[in-house]
């Protein structure tokens, strides 16, 4: 059960991620959906939403990659054994 709400914590930013790269796309081909009044509120809401959805599981792989001791010297924890 753990697994599948860990999952669904993952998924649920990636695709905020991919609906981001679909605004972003949209906007530059001056395709404006109902929400936004216009192709530049579009284009900034997309872009947020990219970053802060891939941000997301960037930061979950990195911390988990982290803890089990899997990253380069220069992002390990300094001090303690954990």
């Amino acid at each position: 059960m753990t697994r599948i709400m860990a999952l669904l914590i993952l998924v649920i930013p990636g695709i905020g991620g991919v609906i981001g790269i679909k605004l972003i796309r949209d906007s530059l081909f001056g395709i404006v959906h109902s929400p936004f009044p216009n192709f530049l509120i579009e284009l900034i809401a997309g872009i947020l939403l990219f970053i802060v959805g891939f941000g997301f599981v960037g930061g979950f792989i990195f911390y988990r990659d982290r803890k089990r001791n899997n990253v380069q010297p220069r992002f390990r924890k300094k001090g303690g054994n954990s």
